[in-house]
């Protein structure tokens, strides 16, 4: 897989970067896997706006992806890889020798025509669903349970993986793609190898129409805003915000403040923190 410059021939094109796409071999979708879905725009249950800079964008059926891999024993063909427009994976097409099709994450290095297949006695392939109790020391993992039996919940984006660095007892330590060290049950499943299309994060929509294809709506900087609209506005030209840091347009801290409760159950599972970085360091902009 790899990323495709454009000419130059109009302002939008000059800076976008896109995959190839060369990975995807089914253009269609699989009929049986498809159902519709209501998109909310950030409204909630009365219409009202409750998330910002949401709305518009081109209509979409979702896919039914299997993130249990619960067909312990029963051998899968790759039948195709699929465009998912939900998220920025691609998806494999399984055909389960009883007739079943399913749709899984696909895999880097995947194969059409390659055999996956979930279980504990399952080999030590990439596509392979395992138990984290079954999977070396030192393999990579993606679509990790938080709770067996719940289907994968952790490590989904395009290029993750999750390191197996210890076990012990009950548990099993996975070093996340946040850097973080976390303990997860024994026998939660895991998916063998990294998610594809690890270039994505290489890409550039390269104008705002592209963004609003995806349903976003335009922000705007609250330094540009007048006072009643946010607290970062007001003055006469490119006033400072006058507060002690960034804070949201209510008034709560904002781009570096840490959100996680002190005292959450699941505390006692982290061995390591993330190591953070600022969204100014990222290049991120006041709320």
């Amino acid at each position: 897989m790899a990323i495709r410059n454009y000419r130059p021939t109009s302002p939008g094109t000059r800076t976008r970067v896109a995959t190839d796409f060369a990975e995807v071999t089914g253009r269609g979708r699989e009929r049986g896997l498809v159902v519709a879905k209501h998109r909310r725009k950030g409204r909630n249950n009365r219409g009202v706006i409750t998330c910002r800079h949401r709305g518009g964008g081109h209509k979409r059926l979702y896919r039914l992806v299997d993130f249990r891999r619960n067909k312990y024993g029963v051998v899968a063909k790759v039948a195709a890889i699929h465009y998912d427009p939900h998220r920025n994976a691609r998806l494999a097409l399984l055909f389960y020798t009883d007739g079943e099709k399913r749709y899984i994450l696909a895999p880097a290095g995947i194969q059409i025509g390659q055999h996956v297949v979930s279980g504990p006695e399952s080999p030590i392939e990439t596509g392979n669903a395992l138990p984290l109790s079954s999977i070396p020391l030192g393999s990579n993992v993606h679509n990790v349970e938080l709770y067996a039996g719940r289907g994968g919940q952790m490590v989904r984006t395009a290029g993750a993986s999750a390191q197996v660095v210890a076990k012990e007892g009950d548990y099993v330590a996975l070093k996340l793609p946040s850097t973080e060290v976390r303990l997860v049950r024994r026998e939660c499943y895991a998916t063998l190898g990294e998610v594809g299309n690890s270039e994505m994060r290489n890409t550039s929509l390269g104008k705002a129409g592209r963004k609003r294809w995806l349903g976003r709506r335009p922000e705007v900087r609250g330094s540009v805003m007048n006072p009643c609209d946010h607290p970062h506005g007001g003055g006469e030209g490119r006033a400072p915000i006058g507060r002690s840091g960034p804070v949201t347009p209510w008034g709560k801290p904002a781009l570096g403040l840490k959100t996680r409760k002190r005292n959450k159950p699941s505390n006692r599972f982290v061995l390591r923190k993330r190591r953070r970085t600022s969204k100014r360091s990222r290049g991120g902009r006041d709320s």
